[in-house]
């Protein structure tokens, strides 16, 4: 009986696998939709009635689970990155350049860059174990139950392949328009674009909601090809199809930037034809050792650039110019503007950016004005119609002073915002708040914006350091702060005292040290208390550190008020010392110290992430494409193109037991 039920299990999972993949991947179904819901059917009756039969990969999971009651956040083993944008021929053309003069002779492969939400999917031995969003690049929201709602995410691939493939989940904008006819049917506000639509389906806690949306979504890259035999993109995305994986078949492979031109010239015209939304093209270098040549910056790969299609651009009318302070006492100035429809969403306030362009292009309160989304987000004015000026309008002219502390702004030479350089306004302090507690910096959960307005406008808090003084008293009259949630955040509080000095640097806001040069500074000099000590001189010697940041650093630390500020902190315990690996304190061994090194092929003894962590702490750089750079390769069972590319380099190449061999030598 028992072998019965298995076997007729087993036989639903393949047919009901295969006919997804025919009908949500290749578009091509072989049976009609009631066949594949009288077996999915069949196999919840099975299931229902034997438990021990239904499998973690089972289709019928795609039907939705129980909720959840919130989402956990997961770092991502490697970041997922932005790109950088191109708006015209000529960023095209000089990405190009830029690529030739590094690399040389090249080739592109373009695809069409889905309007929706960047997620990545893990897979453990050929099988779905967690799927994320992008989130911040470095930390996602594990989003596992939503996506296996997805009929395109393949829950198990035709090889035990332990990886994870990054891709883009998207709307189809059948299902968007009939979800928001229903919306409309139940006098719901309507979603405002796909985008946002897949959004907020993936962000459902309700994975049975989700499901409901019927989301789709393409695949584009994976984070280590080190189980692929592919040399190029394009063949990458090969190897994606042939695993079972929905790719988007529009690609095209180009020889130069004018065939780049072209694809980008076609797509814009014929956007309108696909069955889901785009909103640019992306374009990447196809070999991948090229790729791995050209490298990364903090933000984004060197190798890729994606081109933004024209934003649209409507006219409304500007009521008035509203003022805001930033942390550093920028003073920025926004249009307040009539609500108007602009791709897709609702916009009543743009970006007016600083007083120069303001008078450059001479806009007026009253004007009616031209605005768009920049990259189709951010909303900036673009000129005024002056032939339709009212007679009353005057020009702009921005205050003297301060609009929160009333303090005199100043222009530092060379720059065009005015600036409030009063080190006590309420509005810069707030803003720093803010900044202390976000995720990049400190990360105190549960302590948002709201929140600081509240405990800053009692009192409660008027520097970073007041946070940590904070008691259950402070916060339980605060409007929705119940008993729980008052725990959690003091909780979160004590928690962040013992972040690394990294952490707390770029958290205190000092003027033009971002998140890379915080870890560079805390990594080089150790604690706090040696920073007081560096000259400027010192800091302008660390590579692309200049004499702007480096005399910001020092000046910020010479200041009183700042020395009593890391005392008030200090006296609450807070971390003062870089907790992270120094690079300088990896000593290496000489067989891998400052040696690129590629592991390729399948590992009988070890992972390959704890054989990459080992040769890590020896100092070596490990990579995944071999190059002519490549000092060594590693090569495990079933070794394939890697392999074949270091014999025609003569890169010298170790087998998984030499490699076992020389950890023993070290390691006696």
């Amino acid at each position: 009986m028992a072998e019965n039920i298995q076997a007729r299990v087993d036989e639903l999972h393949k047919l009901l696998n295969q006919y997804s993949y025919e009908y949500y991947v290749k578009d091509n179904p072989s049976v009609p939709d009631s066949e594949y819901d009288k077996l999915l059917h069949e196999l919840i009756d099975i299931e229902s009635q034997h438990p021990e039969y239904k499998t973690a990969d089972s289709p019928t999971v795609r039907v939705g689970g129980e909720a959840q009651s919130t989402f956990e956040k997961v770092n991502h083993d490697t970041p997922m990155l932005s790109l950088g944008n191109a708006f015209n021929e000529e960023d095209l053309r000089k990405f190009d350049q830029r690529i030739r003069e590094q690399i040389g002779d090249i080739k592109y492969m373009c695809e069409l860059k889905i309007d929706g939400l960047a997620v990545s999917l893990k897979y453990e031995n050929g099988r779905f174990v967690q799927g994320l969003t992008r989130g911040d690049g470095t930390t996602g929201e594990d989003i596992t139950e939503n996506l296996k709602t997805i009929h395109a995410i393949p829950l198990k691939i035709n090889k035990p392949l332990t990886f994870e493939v990054r891709g883009e989940a998207y709307m189809p904008r059948s299902s968007f328009f009939k979800l928001n006819e229903a919306k409309e049917q139940n006098e719901e506000q309507p979603f405002a674009n796909p985008r946002n639509a897949a959004a907020g389906s993936l962000r459902q806690l309700d994975a049975r909601l989700a499901a409901k949306r019927k989301l789709s979504v393409f695949l584009y890259s994976v984070n280590d090809f080190t189980d692929f035999a592919a040399d190029s993109q394009n063949d990458a995305l090969k190897e994606l199809d042939d695993l079972g994986f929905k790719t988007n078949q529009e690609r095209r492979k180009v020889n130069n930037i004018d065939e780049v031109l072209d694809y980008i010239e076609y797509w814009t015209s014929q956007r309108e034809s696909l069955p889901y939304d785009i909103d640019g093209i992306v374009i990447k270098v196809d070999d991948l050792s090229q790729q791995e040549e050209m490298g990364y910056t903090q933000k984004s790969p060197r190798w890729a650039i994606a081109y933004k299609f024209p934003a649209e651009e409507v006219v409304t009318q500007l009521l008035d110019i509203e003022l805001s302070i930033g942390r550093t006492g920028v003073v920025t100035p926004t249009a307040i503007l009539e609500p108007v429809r602009v791709a897709g969403t609702t916009v009543s306030r743009a970006s007016l950016h600083n007083e120069d362009l303001i008078h450059e292009k001479d806009i007026r309160i009253g004007d009616s004005v031209v605005i768009k989304k920049a990259g189709d987000i951010i909303p900036e004015v673009i000129n005024s119609i002056v032939d339709r000026r009212p007679d009353d309008a005057v020009p702009y002219h921005m205050p003297t002073h301060c609009p929160s502390c009333d303090h005199e702004l100043v222009r530092i030479e060379g720059e065009v915002a005015l600036r409030c350089i009063n080190p006590k306004c309420q509005a810069q302090l707030v803003e720093g708040l803010i900044h202390f507690v976000s995720r990049q910096a400190m990360n105190i959960d549960g302590l948002g914006t709201k929140i600081i307005h509240q405990l800053y406008d009692n009192n409660k808090i008027k520097d970073v350091a007041d946070i940590y003084y904070l008691t259950k008293e402070d916060l339980l009259p605060l409007e929705r702060m119940g008993e729980k949630k008052v725990e959690n955040l003091l909780s979160a509080i004590e928690q962040s005292k013992g972040n690394s000095l990294e952490n707390l640097l770029f958290g205190l806001g000092i003027r033009h040290l971002g998140v890379k040069a915080s870890q560079v500074v805390a990594e080089k000099y150790g604690s706090i208390e040696r920073l007081f000590e560096v000259t400027e001189e010192e800091f302008v010697s660390i590579h692309d550190f200049g004499h702007k940041l480096a005399q910001s650093i020092v000046t910020y630390l010479e200041n009183d008020d700042i020395r009593s500020l890391i005392d008030k902190l200090r006296q609450k315990h807070v971390n003062m010392e870089y907790k992270g690996v120094r690079t300088s304190d990896i000593e290496g061994h000489p067989e891998f110290k400052d040696k690129t090194i590629v592991l390729t092929g399948k590992l009988q003894q070890m992972t390959r992430n704890e054989a990459a962590e080992w040769l890590e702490l020896q100092g070596a750089k490990v990579t995944n494409s071999v190059t002519k750079r490549t000092d060594l390769v590693i090569a495990g069972a079933d070794a394939g193109s890697k392999l074949t590319k270091a014999e025609k380099f003569g890169t010298t190449v170790w087998s998984e037991d030499d490699f076992i061999n020389k950890q023993n030598e070290i390691s006696n």
